[in-house]
């Protein structure tokens, strides 16, 4: 499964405009010709259509709308992490790091963080 995110992530980081991708012939080219805002965008759309096929998989709909809207989803992430020179093993090494810590504990570290990087401003 790695090697398919591994695959998608170069084939993204190719398709930027640094690298070659031509916005006229490509369609996350042109995402990344359009900048931060538009990359951003996509994934808060993509986002809310998956929330909204899980509501619509509550009451009766197709629960493989989820998977597909996902898929979505995870592929405008893939466009915004390169956008900032990540890729997905930037994300599997984060996910690594937390396995086999509790929710809770990792989010309220998360705070301390935040808020120790507040105080340093």
């Amino acid at each position: 499964m790695n090697t398919i995110l591994q695959k998608l992530g170069a084939t993204i980081a190719a398709r930027k405009i640094e690298n070659g991708g031509d916005p006229d012939t490509s369609y996350v080219a042109r995402l990344f010709a359009k900048g931060d805002d538009a990359i951003l965008k996509k994934v808060g759309e993509e986002a809310t259509e998956t929330v909204m096929a899980a509501k619509d998989a509550r009451y009766g709909g197709d629960a493989a709308r989820i998977a597909s809207e996902c898929a979505d989803l995870w592929f405008h992430s893939l466009i915004l992490l390169a956008q900032f020179n990540l890729t997905p093993d930037d994300v599997l090494r984060e996910l690594s790091k937390r396995e086999g810590v509790s929710g809770i504990e990792e989010k309220a570290h998360r705070k301390d963080m935040l808020r120790d990087a507040d105080k340093k401003r």
